[in-house]
């Protein structure tokens, strides 16, 4: 699904290329909307606005998404891989090797494609996963799937075998949280092997089986297959989101990013009312 683009003055959306991870840059989402032009809505004839508010709320909020990626500048200021993607087109996605929590029921698929050292994944994690679970997982309404996209470097590589050795002891989840909650800076030792290690060891994991899981690199193949595919279905930036298949996009088709809960729960909704 395409969100329309609504012409506002709000600020850029943060440019990133190859530059070490700087926090300090993030804009907060609220105060970016606060900033968007809104005078002349009173002079609209409010007869003609077709689209659901709940669409219309979120394709303002996306004047604030944030996308972190690698090489290129796109519209807004947003930094891509590959430039503009264009219109949102339906894909397949291998879901034989993904974590996923919910009923596999559910009526719609929420698919994350993410970096576990991409500071906007965490706050996506920050602002979205609570919701997300809370509202829609645990009411059987939507099945939450994570794949890996590790592109920020060798840590990104580690930190994803190790949520994987996680989930072979059930705690895929517990372990991805707690990446999410102690990530540092990009390639700094944040995530390395031996921080890993202290990490499984606080939430309780067999230390035999975790040690020899990660040391072994057991899951990096996997993690190599879902970051390729990820490449070909799309993905120019984390995190990207795919709802029932099709990425959430902008106008431009570029994924929308750690745009607030709102903008992802008005495609959540539409795709209910189907």
């Amino acid at each position: 699904m395409n969100i329309p683009k609504y012409d506002t003055d709000a600020e850029p959306i943060v440019q990133l290329t190859d530059s070490p991870h700087v926090e300090a840059s993030i804009p907060e989402a609220v105060p970016a909307v606060q900033r968007s032009r809104t005078s002349g809505l009173s002079d609209l004839d409010k007869t003609k606005l077709i689209l659901p508010v709940s669409i219309l709320i979120a394709a303002v909020l996306i004047s604030g998404s944030i996308l972190y990626t690698r090489n290129g500048t796109g519209n807004n200021g947003t930094a891509l891989v590959g430039g503009n993607q264009g219109p949102v087109k339906e894909v397949d996605i291998d879901l034989k090797d993904a974590i996923i929590m919910g009923d596999a029921k559910a009526p719609v698929t929420v698919v994350e494609y993410a970096d576990f050292q991409c500071p906007f994944c965490q706050r996506y994690f920050q602002q979205n996963n609570s919701a997300l679970i809370s509202q829609y997982v645990n009411t059987g309404k939507v099945r939450f799937v994570w794949k890996d996209y590790a592109f920020l470097g060798q840590e990104s590589i580690w930190a994803a075998e190790a949520a994987r050795c996680a989930n072979d002891q059930g705690k895929f989840w517990e372990y991805h949280d707690y990446l999410f909650n102690n990530q540092g800076a990009e390639n700094s030792g944040a995530f390395s092997k031996d921080n890993l290690k202290k990490f499984a060891s606080a939430l309780g994991l067999n230390m035999g089986q975790f040690n020899s899981c990660l040391d072994t690199d057991k899951y990096a193949s996997v993690i190599q297959k879902e970051t390729q595919e990820g490449n070909k279905i799309g993905v120019n930036g984390t995190p990207a989101t795919f709802i029932n298949n099709k990425l959430v996009a902008d106008s431009n088709g570029n994924s929308v990013g750690a745009s607030p809960f709102s903008v992802f729960q008005a495609v959540i909704e539409q795709e209910l009312s189907k």
